[in-house]
């Protein structure tokens, strides 16, 4: 497959914090005080003025930061046929703390519907205001092998076999699902998706990955198994659609989940599935060396999350110039580009820097492309 390559430009991988008048507005719909149409507006009013902000700090291609979502991943799951929210008992146990116990399970075979699926409706609206302000607009959506990670979740597994006669036809859906939202996405408007992904980051860590996929796992059937599901899902999609994918080892309340070098991953995910970017977690020595982007096949590209999202304080400008040359040495400079290694909320709690800091991370980012770059 010959992947859709065009100019990146400054975008960031996807969310940003929630203002605290959005925070108090999901907490009065939750507990009954407001209806959905009045959180709705409040949420319309956060995004507009956050479009304005990514505008005035240059970014090309702009998100919405995520504010209807409650998580990076569930929301999306939760707006598929057959698939309901439940409380699972227990979080995922990132390195310092436990996360809220939300999860995703079947209720019967996988479908999509681009009516009552809420990204399409969310995407049309972000779509409008980035065209006001002749910019991109770029959706972030969870990965279809996070989509199976979740629905084969300890004991959401023992489902699978109560709708699926067998695994072939329950892999079948899962990409079918995501290719026909990906299709609607692009039928809004959407030329940039992305897929977000911790599996390959959570896969590199055996003691983490055992809690998921329990002990005994093959590794390799793992991998086999992400790589169909992504690739599967993706496959055959418009020559103007550009398939992004962020790799990531958790991102919650500025924790992280898991570590471990993309060796183990690399001849897969970066030689055989089929994306034009990778946005790469490469903020701290929990990622590993620069040595396996040599693995990156053809003439896709990578972003290099050097810049952390999980604390305020702002990097050595020349450090960072200093470790895109060293990954130079693995893949040309023009294959590579520069980004912050997460979103700054991946759920609503947000990671713990302020506003401001968010935004000088970003301006950091773009001092630093141009630097190394030029315009």
């Amino acid at each position: 497959m010959t992947v859709t390559l065009k100019k990146i430009g400054f975008q960031h991988v996807g969310s940003f914090l929630r203002p605290d008048t959005l925070k108090a507005a999901r907490k009065d719909f939750e507990s009954g005080k407001i209806t959905h149409e009045a959180l709705e507006e409040v949420e319309n009013q956060a995004i507009t003025k956050l479009v304005d902000q990514q505008v005035a700090a240059g970014l090309d291609v702009i998100t919405d930061g995520e504010f209807r979502r409650s998580y990076w991943h569930l929301d999306n799951f939760w707006g598929f046929d057959g698939v309901e929210q439940f409380n699972y008992g227990e979080g995922y146990q990132f390195s310092h703390e436990e996360t809220r116990d939300d999860s995703a399970r079947l209720t019967g075979l996988l479908g999509f519907n681009a009516q009552t699926h809420p990204f399409i409706k969310h995407f049309k609206f972000l779509k409008a205001l980035a065209d006001e302000k002749n910019v991109e607009a770029k959706i972030t959506i969870p990965s279809p092998s996070q989509f199976y990670a979740e629905l084969s979740r300890g004991v959401n597994a023992e489902l699978i076999s109560k709708f699926y006669d067998s695994l072939d036809n329950f892999y079948a859906d899962i990409k079918r699902v995501y290719r026909e939202e990906i299709l609607a996405l692009y039928e809004a408007g959407a030329r940039t998706v992305q897929l977000d992904d911790c599996t390959w980051g959570m896969l590199v860590d055996s003691n983490f990955w055992e809690t998921m996929a329990g002990a005994g796992f093959d590794v390799n059937e793992l991998k086999a198994l992400y790589l169909d599901l992504n690739n599967g899902a993706i496959a055959d999609l418009p020559d103007d659609l550009t398939i992004n994918t962020h790799v990531c080892r958790g991102n919650y309340h500025s924790d992280w989940a898991a570590a471990g070098g993309y060796e183990n991953v690399a001849e897969e995910l970066f030689g055989k599935e089929n994306v034009s970017n990778y946005f790469l977690e490469y903020d701290s020595d929990r990622a590993g060396g620069f040595e396996p982007l040599a693995k990156v096949s053809g003439d896709k590209r990578v972003v290099l999350g050097l810049i952390t999202t999980k604390t305020g304080e702002l990097e050595n400008k020349q450090e960072i110039i200093d470790r895109i040359h060293e990954a130079a040495k693995y893949l040309p400079l023009n294959r590579l580009w520069l980004s912050t290694q997460c979103g700054f909320a991946s759920t609503e709690e947000g990671n713990v820097i302020t506003e401001e800091q968010q935004w000088n991370k970003l301006a950091l980012v773009r001092d630093i492309q141009k630097t190394v770059w030029g315009n």
